[in-house]
């Protein structure tokens, strides 16, 4: 593991709410002046090297971000490793990680929306199947965690 924080965004494809948590995360540590090794990726392999999803790509675009460059890629044993933080995006993805999480993982994992009062355990909703409107949601949902949790890093240190 690095000895800067490092921060692992997880959900399960890696082409809707990581990328979109990752995107905000590294607005706000950009705004705070923090060098933290920011990165997401999916429990599922099914869209390693696809681009996030257009409506993600959208959303992150109404805010001046481009994450057009962004790939999926699939959680691998060395990330528990590489990050100290890996943050999932639900309760399911959590579990997942928790399961596939080696003995010598230095990793803290936790839930987004843990990082914000009021939130514990609530998961972002995966607007996949949905319309804009569930981008918008998962949007203002990141954005509030990837504050949070920036906050959380100044303060520890």
């Amino acid at each position: 593991m690095s000895k800067k924080p490092a921060v692992l965004f997880v959900c399960l494809g890696n082409i809707c709410r990581s990328p979109l948590a990752e995107a905000a995360f590294r607005r706000e540590i950009g705004r705070l002046d923090l060098d933290v090794e920011v990165d997401s990726a999916g429990t599922g392999n099914w869209h390693v090297g696809e681009p996030p999803d257009s409506r993600a790509q959208a959303v992150a675009r109404k805010y001046g971000i481009d994450i057009s460059t962004y790939r999926a890629r699939q959680v691998k044993p060395d990330d528990f490793r590489r990050f100290s933080h890996i943050v999932a995006l639900d309760r399911d993805n959590l579990a997942t990680l928790q399961r596939m999480r080696p003995n010598d993982a230095a990793a803290e994992l936790s839930l987004l929306l843990d990082h914000v009062p009021g939130r514990h355990g609530q998961p972002v909703a995966d607007p996949y199947f949905g319309g804009d409107d569930g981008f918008a949601i998962t949007w203002a949902d990141v954005t509030t965690g990837a504050e949070a949790l920036a906050k959380r890093l100044v303060a520890s240190g």
